[in-house]
């Protein structure tokens, strides 16, 4: 026997209506690329997303075109994402941090259609877009004044290409599981292999993200994703953020110490998240300036091990709580995330440092284990440690295309390529790579 519940798909557009429903007057913040800092709403978004979706339906862009982003964490950026998924087309960031002949080659793979770029990434597109042979629109994230003379074949400006639709239009119905977003991955060897996000996958990822261990955000916070959009979808904070109502802070493209700290001041920032990298910066700059962080209550930190200077210096001279995650962009990303459970809170000093440097435990919806070469599962006891697996409704089954065919098995586990173990608490560790480590008569070393 079935249950009686009501079917409601699970549409990435949905928490922008949400959003506009709900929470339609809280604010989002925008450094622009031009320089000013922009002001809006989640209701003007919701209005501009679908002026974004009209306009690409007008221009022939139909369900499952891939559409490209090259740009920095800006509220023109968001407005994209979601008109690009109200119409059933997929969001495609592009990280510019790799090099051009990278780009174009994931371009082509992709078979990007279109692309909306920032204003900084308008000389790197104009090197690479000859040779993307599925590109027929070029949208520059900007309006006609700062419209710089391009060789770019149909390049428009944002502003004024969004002004021809009058916002009139309802979002297009289709499967949940109808594919959302595409990031591709550059921490495998080889070529760079394709993720596809599904709507119901970062519904689903935006609920696990807003859990009060994993990020834990809500609508009295002001949350900054540092983190760019093209690194794994911003872990979430994209999708959480309008979900939960949270005031938004885009940074655009300036991260250094002074620019992040003018933000987290002026705007009152309470929630923050970015690489190791972005708060070295900004705890060098504190340490020069003599200035405080009176606002800031919580950051999360990954995409890299973060060292035990920076956990420290945040909490005993800042009073910030520091939560180390853990995660890939094959899991939309978040995989672990490191708070103090209740037998951990009495913790002072190096011990409670100790506990803080592992990558953490898992929220609802990421399963993981580590086994050994002939895929048996090992012991959770802190010590003995193997390939690390993971699966989840918000983690990928598949490549796109096919590649990379053996990390996924018959049981729906994705091998990781890290090595890691466990502890009796459920706390995660990674060693190494597995590429990275040797053995030696049957054990690691």
């Amino acid at each position: 026997m079935l249950g009686l519940m009501q079917e409601w798909p699970l549409l990435c557009h949905k928490l922008i209506d949400h959003a506009e429903r709900q929470h339609g007057s809280r604010e989002v913040v925008s450094r622009s690329i031009e320089g000013p800092i922009v002001r809006t709403t989640f209701a003007e978004i919701h209005r501009r997303s679908l002026k974004v979706a009209q306009r690409l339906e007008r221009d022939g862009f139909v369900l499952g075109d891939r559409i490209a982003t090259l740009a920095w964490n800006t509220t023109r950026h968001i407005e994209a994402w979601y008109g690009i998924m109200g119409i059933g087309a997929i969001y495609h960031t592009l990280n510019p941090r790799l090099f051009p002949e990278q780009i174009a080659w994931i371009m082509n793979n992709a078979e990007d259609k279109a692309i909306f770029v920032d204003l900084t990434f308008v000389p790197l597109l104009e090197k690479i877009a000859g040779a993307v042979k599925s590109l027929r629109r070029v949208i520059v994230l900007t309006d006609r004044a700062h419209m710089p003379q391009t060789t770019l074949a149909n390049a428009v400006a944002y502003e004024e290409w969004l002004a021809e639709a009058d916002g009139d239009f309802a979002w297009k119905t289709f499967d949940e599981n109808t594919a959302a977003g595409m990031c591709y991955t550059s921490g495998t060897t080889g070529d760079p292999k394709g993720v596809l996000y599904s709507h119901r996958s970062n519904v689903l990822h935006a609920m696990i993200a807003a859990m009060p261990d994993a990020m834990g955000l809500s609508t009295r916070d002001v949350a900054l994703p540092v983190v760019p959009m093209f690194h794994a979808n911003a872990w979430g904070l994209g999708q959480s953020g309008p979900m939960i109502g949270a005031k938004l802070v885009m940074p655009g493209c300036k991260m250094d110490g002074a620019s992040i700290y003018e933000l987290l001041d002026t705007e009152k920032v309470t929630f923050s998240a970015a690489v190791p990298t972005v708060w070295m910066m900004l705890l060098q700059y504190l340490e020069e300036t003599g200035k405080k962080l009176p606002y800031l209550k919580k950051v999360v930190i990954g995409g890299a091990s973060c060292p035990r200077a920076i956990t420290a210096k945040f909490q005993d001279d800042y009073d910030v709580q520091v939560v180390h995650a853990w995660g890939m962009t094959e899991m939309s990303p978040l995989g672990t995330l490191c708070t103090l459970k209740p037998q951990y809170e009495t913790l002072t000093g190096e011990a409670r440092l100790d506990v803080q440097a592992k990558q953490g435990f898992s929220p609802f919806g990421v399963e993981m284990k580590v086994t050994d070469d002939d895929n048996n599962a090992l012991p959770w006891d802190g010590k003995t440690f193997g390939h690390l697996k993971v699966r989840g409704p918000a983690v990928a089954r598949a490549y796109y295309g096919g590649a990379g065919a053996e990390q996924f098995d018959a049981d729906g586990w994705f091998d990781t390529g890290d090595v890691a173990h466990i502890d009796a608490s459920g706390y995660m560790q990674i060693t190494d790579r597995a590429k990275d480590v040797i053995k030696s008569g049957g054990e690691w070393i």
